[in-house]
């Protein structure tokens, strides 16, 4: 159980049998009567905001969540299929649940697989990852301005968008959260 005394953003609780994630927390006290705390909070299984106010020392529950070492697999369909690393069980997850995360994984991957009641949710893949461009147009040569950019296919199969000077074979490093080019490796 978590009291409201404990509250951080970030930190993840069960209200009235629901996961939620805590966006943002605020003490406050009425002109008469206790203290209360109003919460901005992320409804984990439907990704919808809710703001709900909790009166100070008031008790919540600690929802049934677990993060496992995963492997992932292959793409089935619209499923991503993973193994885990202990147990080497396997399980699928569509790929909407990801929020976009899918496009960057590759066969062999290692990442965190988060589960509720034993049921996969999201996973968590590293801020940047290095990929290889397997499908771009060739720049033209003297073209060095430098906010000109041309759409590149990586790897993983998403498409972002690059420098002109990036040709096929380059590995580049892109930020998986707003999938922009950071840089040549």
């Amino acid at each position: 159980m978590f009291s409201t005394t404990d509250f951080r953003k970030g930190l993840k609780i069960e209200v009235e049998g629901t996961p939620y994630e805590i966006v943002d927390f605020q003490h406050f006290k009425p002109g008469k009567g206790g203290a209360m705390v109003r919460t901005k909070l992320r409804n984990i299984l439907t990704q919808r905001m809710q703001d709900i106010t909790f009166r100070s020392g008031e008790k919540v529950g600690k929802p049934d969540l677990e993060t496992r070492d995963m492997q992932f697999l292959y793409h089935d369909g619209e499923e991503l299929v993973f193994m885990d690393m202990t147990t080497y069980e396997q399980l699928q997850m569509s790929e909407e649940q990801t929020g976009g995360k899918a496009g960057f994984l590759k066969d062999g991957q290692e990442c965190r697989v988060l589960l509720y009641k034993g049921n996969p949710l999201d996973i968590d893949i590293p801020l940047s990852l290095v990929l290889e461009v397997v499908e771009t147009e060739p720049g033209a040569k003297g073209d060095t301005v430098s906010n000109v950019t041309k759409a590149a296919k990586v790897e993983t199969g998403i498409t972002i968008q690059v420098p002109i000077f990036v040709n096929e074979g380059d590995r580049i490093k892109i930020d998986t959260r707003t999938k922009e080019y950071l840089g040549r490796e």
